[in-house]
């Protein structure tokens, strides 16, 4: 057969970005397809935009605090159309590194039209027939539209139109209390938006509980309100939208956002005629992301598994790295890490202690350490949280993290949880004081303290100690 392409790449956001530049920096020839914005769903209206809201809100925030730490500031003044701008000012910034240009200037070629698979080698856009002996589908996600009565006929919002809002909402009713709703609702009520989260199950499903209650107390003195239940019923238009839930509670808002997750996009591109099998939610894959087409790879959140930006990244590096040498890669989920960008931020890696507790029962063990005894935190007057390791023995497993700037302390637990350093080595590190990090050693001190200072070992300091006399 003859190829036109070493590979061919559908899709151009964080998973397919990665794979093209990768196989690209390794000389291959890569086409690389891309219908919508270059960047995907992480640059256009999930990563970028939602975290320079939550700065804006944050910003006003800490203006609403009259005085704290013996300094008083004024009541803030929110413009919205000044947070907009900072939204879509920090897009375009970003926006260069994940540009058509850019991976031109790597050597790809990029095809901005949509692509129709023909066969596992071909694949057909913009009137032109592409031919490569591997294919990689990166097509990303979608929200999820809930089958709630009423809901076509309603303006509804989601994380693709949400920060194209041009007015500030006057009460934004979010259905969902996942990450976006959770963030989105404290953000839009630091703001000045009354905010009304309605969500069936626990809030943040995935993380520790105790992690979450931080977060939802938090919220609930900032003015978020919650209703545990379902939403049964919505009607009405921008401006005057009411929702009922199925326990028979009536909402008012004029905003409605729509946050119960995301479906993966995997229709209109040939892969059903293909025969790539699909999972409960994406493309069913591997452990090295092949296809039950082999020549052809899903990754990023096309596929059926965890949807995190970071993910995608990882997966587009294995890929690539497989490709170009041909040598397989596997994902290792072991220390998969997380974050919520909410005040105070819950961050998770590993497993949690439920999860822990399920699959190896009385063997795991647990220490804990407030935030209130970190002398950074202290000083600093966010102590608020806590940080919990999962042991196994002395291996950890997870670590759940709830407080300020929870996110930045992840790194040296994914070198725990691998084996690529111990608790032993984390607790006996030279860590600059004072900083939130002190809190990593300390719990990792605390796994080995019932060892260092048992029966034993103290039975042999009092025999040094002796000794020394006579010395």
């Amino acid at each position: 057969m003859n190829y036109s392409h070493d590979v061919i790449v559908i899709g151009g956001g964080a998973a397919g970005l990665t794979a093209a530049g990768g196989c690209a920096l390794f000389g291959l020839q890569v086409a690389l397809v891309e219908k919508g914005a270059m960047g995907g769903e992480c640059l256009n209206n999930g990563c970028v935009p939602s975290k320079a809201l939550i700065s804006s809100a944050r910003r006003a925030a800490e203006a609403r605090e009259e005085k704290r730490l013996g300094v008083g500031l004024a009541p803030p003044q929110v413009d919205w159309m000044g947070v907009h701008r900072h939204i879509h000012d920090a897009i375009a910034a970003i926006a260069p590194h994940d540009s058509q240009e850019r991976f031109e200037g790597m050597g790809c070629e990029v095809f901005r039209d949509h692509a129709t698979i023909r066969d596992r080698y071909t694949v057909e856009v913009a009137g032109r027939t592409l031919a490569a002996p591997r294919m990689v589908i990166a097509t990303g996600s979608e929200p999820v539209i809930p089958p709630i009565e009423g809901i076509a006929d309603v303006p509804c919002l989601t994380n693709e139109n949400l920060f194209e809002l041009t007015e500030q909402p006057e009460h934004l009713l979010i259905i969902g209390g996942g990450v976006i709703g959770m963030e989105m609702g404290q953000s839009f009520r630091r703001l000045g938006s009354a905010v009304t989260i309605i969500n069936p199950g626990p809030l943040l499903g995935r993380d520790d509980p105790e992690s979450v209650a931080v977060v939802r107390g938090q919220m609930e003195r900032e003015g978020v309100r919650f209703i545990d239940g379902k939403a049964a019923k919505v009607a009405g238009t921008t401006g005057a939208i009411t929702l009922e839930t199925d326990g028979g509670e009536s909402l008012s808002g004029s905003h409605l956002l729509l946050a119960v997750g995301r479906k993966a996009r995997t229709s209109g591109f040939g892969l059903e005629e293909l025969g790539v099998e699909l999972g409960r939610n994406g493309i069913k894959v591997d452990a090295r992301r092949r296809t039950s087409v082999k020549n052809i790879y899903a990754i990023g959140d096309c596929r059926d598994g965890p949807r995190l930006t970071h993910v995608s990244g990882y997966e587009g590096s294995n890929v690539a790295l497989e490709i170009a040498t041909g040598l397989p890669t596997k994902v290792d989920w072991r220390a998969l890490p997380w974050c919520t960008y909410t005040s105070p931020e819950v961050a998770q890696i590993g497993m949690t202690e439920a999860e822990a507790r399920a699959r190896h029962g009385d063997a795991i063990s647990v220490v804990r350490e407030g935030f209130d005894h970190n002398d950074r935190a202290v000083a600093e007057g966010e102590v608020a949280g806590h940080m919990k390791l999962v042991l196994k023995g002395k291996k950890v497993l997870g670590a759940s993290i709830v407080g300020h700037n929870a996110g930045e302390l992840l790194l040296p637990l994914t070198q725990a949880i691998t084996g690529k350093a111990s608790t032993f080595a984390l607790g006996s590190a030279v860590i600059a004081y004072p900083t939130r990090s002190e809190i990593i050693k300390a719990l990792a001190f605390k796994a080995w303290e019932p060892t260092v200072f048992a029966a034993l070992p103290r039975r042999y300091a009092r025999l040094v100690a002796r000794l020394r006399r006579f010395l």
